[in-house]
């Protein structure tokens, strides 16, 4: 039965082999899987797709052909809890989340104080008091346009503030699938020079000035030759960046690799008074924001990578971090990095066609006077022509 699988794949633009399909049909004669559909799937796709790029053309074969076979499940199978917790919470219309009312970055700070001084027990499902699920802008688990999340997870990403130590992780520089494009899109920014020693055989030289020296051989050497293009990159790390790790640490490995100058900090949503390098340690080993824009020269490239989905007042507003209190809204120091390095660019992995529903995007590219493209292969080169300029 499985030839007809075999022809399905070739149909739908999988480069499968024959010698790949009998050792397959090996490995299911040997039971190396247990006899399941899943098991099967995964053992097909690691055997016949050699590139994590016809993954999709696999699923659509394999989805086309055992159209109608189900996986055995057992019936008696205990439902997962988090799903009970999930139906839990209150499930509100469009309309009914339209007609919730916004405090404003202030009010909201005023009103969550008068309620740590009057609420004495827990809630659960309100709309006024700090509590879990509901419409309170108070607590996690409920929706509110605008709060301020105290424990839990996100689930709504509307908190403008949140009331917890938050954990990020660093970026991986390691990371190597899929950062092949990325290199070559990178590699327009490069400029090379040379600098240094004189170290490196300069072979057309030497053959010139052998032969104008009637053949007697007359070395002549040059510096190597760098890339002396000086990047600076700036990343934005947790929150609704979760989403987009893959993406970001292969940049991060190809930018490491095709930049040997290269430095990189994070920060979280918007720049502040203090960046960090380490996630690990970003409350005690923290570096001055004034100190990187006074460290690297103007001719510095300037690489921000961030989805720019936030509050605005994160952006706009005095103490509007959601994390600490800055005493400086963020937009006043995207302008001071916009004005130390004129070549800079934002990179959003964010898709492109979801800007004009997110306000902070709109706000961030006026202020980077409209330098933003999208994490793709083709944002990246016009990035790196905007940096070129």
């Amino acid at each position: 039965m499985l030839i007809d699988f075999f022809y399905t794949l070739k149909e739908n633009g999988v480069p499968v082999s024959i010698k790949e399909f009998l050792l397959l049909l090996e490995a299911l004669e040997k039971r190396v899987v247990d006899c399941s559909f899943d098991d099967f799937y995964y053992l097909a796709r690691l055997m016949l797709v050699k590139n994590e790029a016809h993954f999709d053309k696999f699923d659509r074969a394999f989805a086309s052909y055992f159209q109608g076979i189900e996986a055995s499940f057992d019936e008696k199978a205990a439902i997962p809890l988090d799903w009970l917790v999930k139906r839990a919470m209150r499930e509100l219309s469009p309309e009914d989340k339209a007609r919730l009312e916004k405090f404003g970055y202030d009010k909201l700070l005023d009103r969550l104080k008068e309620l740590l001084k009057e609420q004495k027990e827990r809630h659960e499902g309100g709309s006024k008091w700090i509590g879990t699920g509901g419409t309170s802008p108070f607590g996690h688990g409920g929706y509110n346009p605008e709060g301020i999340r105290i424990g839990g997870e996100s689930t709504h990403r509307r908190a403008v503030k949140v009331w917890e130590e938050r954990q990020y992780r660093d970026y991986d520089t390691s990371r190597e699938i899929g950062t092949r494009n990325i290199k070559v899109a990178l590699r327009r920014l490069r400029r090379f020079a040379r600098e240094g020693a004189a170290d490196e055989l300069a072979l057309d030289d030497t053959i010139r000035a052998t032969a104008s020296n009637a053949g007697y051989l007359d070395l002549r050497m040059r510096p190597e030759r760098r890339n002396n293009t000086k990047v600076l990159m700036l990343f934005d790390v947790g929150g609704s960046m979760d989403d987009h790790i893959q993406r970001t640490e292969e940049l991060f490995s190809a930018a490491r690799t095709e930049f040997k100058n290269m430095t990189f900090f994070y920060f979280h949503n918007c720049v502040y008074d203090h960046l960090w390098r380490h996630n690990s340690r970003r409350g005690s080993e923290r570096f001055d924001t004034w100190d990187v824009l006074r460290t690297y020269p103007p001719d510095t490239r300037l690489i921000f990578v961030g989805d720019a989905t936030m509050s605005p007042y994160e952006i706009l507003a005095k103490g509007g971090a959601i994390d600490h209190h800055n005493e400086e809204s963020g937009a006043e120091w995207i302008k001071r990095f916009t004005q130390a390095f004129p070549s800079h660019v934002w990179l959003n992995p964010e898709p492109e066609h979801l800007w004009d529903y997110r306000q902070s995007i709109a706000i961030m590219r006026k202020l980077i006077s409209d330098r933003m493209v999208p994490l793709t292969l083709d944002g990246l080169e016009r990035g790196m022509r905007l940096l070129s300029k």
